[in-house]
């Protein structure tokens, strides 16, 4: 029986050669703030897989979080790890590729990168309402799964959401730093961008707990139900604003308790937004 070239082999030496040989890099990712370094790779049969590589102790720590976080939860929105392959005292991780632009690249071009005219932010903002709604909510139900599994968001923004102006359709990546919850913030802050942070993110034996997620998921919605990052036109209804506004709260004790009840809540408040 042949083995599959990355889903049948447990052991590489290096892993941007053995890509190589066993079909085309056709991308490669350099080594970002995760610590880690990902690769494009089409293999002999047409198929294209995406492979992220430890290239420091920060990024093992990642690829073990996020290695164990996929064990944990599933979701069609969110792009599974598949396979791990050891490469020396590291690991390298096998997931699907998908197509799409990432909304957000933080490395690439700063905020122009997010408010260019043809930045895919810009271009995801230009979109109809209807259609980033439907986006928001397959976010927030993949989030609905993540708290279900007794796991909490961390270092989500718009940097994790891959859309596919194509077919319409968003995915959520790089979620290695999602971890079990509620815990104790045992540093001077989570990793994660200010905007769509929590204020206890940044308190050092603060609590971060399913509140935590509420919050950032209501940031996500303020940010992508704008037609700007001023926050000054807000495409969605004053019903699903005033959702996004006890989502976050700085006191965690006045948001919703959970991300159940802030989607029941959004739900709730749906009607016909600006298209």
């Amino acid at each position: 029986m042949v083995l599959h070239p990355l889903l049948g082999v447990d052991e590489v030496p290096a892993v941007e050669s053995y890509l190589g040989r066993v079909g085309e890099v056709f991308k490669v990712f350099g080594e970002q703030d995760s610590g880690c370094v990902s690769y494009g790779v089409r293999l002999l049969d047409g198929a294209r897989w995406f492979v992220k590589e430890a290239v420091n102790e920060r990024g093992r720590c990642s690829l073990e979080r996020g290695w164990a976080f996929h064990r944990a939860v599933r979701h069609t929105a969110i792009v599974p790890q598949v396979h791990r392959i050891a490469v020396g005292d590291d690991w390298a991780v096998v997931m699907p590729w998908r197509s799409g632009e990432v909304l957000y690249h933080p490395t690439a071009g700063g905020s122009r990168d997010r408010m260019g005219p043809g930045s895919p932010m810009s271009r995801f903002r230009s979109l109809p309402a209807a259609d980033v709604l439907r986006a928001f909510d397959r976010v927030l139900d993949a989030h609905l799964t993540v708290e279900s599994a007794g796991h909490v968001a961390v270092d989500l923004y718009d940097g994790a959401l891959l859309y596919d102006f194509s077919a319409g359709a968003v995915h959520l990546i790089d979620l290695d730093e999602y971890r079990p919850g509620p815990f104790v913030l045992d540093d001077e802050r989570l990793p994660g961008s200010r905007r769509f942070m929590a204020p206890e993110e940044f308190v050092r034996g603060a609590v971060i707990d399913t509140r935590t997620t509420v919050f950032t998921l209501g940031r996500t919605a303020r940010l992508l139900l704008d037609a700007g990052d001023a926050e000054r036109a807000w495409r969605g209804t004053a019903q699903q604003l005033a959702v996004v506004e006890r989502a976050t709260f700085p006191d965690p004790d006045d948001r919703y308790a959970d991300v159940h009840r802030f989607a029941a809540a959004w739900h709730a408040a749906g009607a016909s937004p600006e298209r």
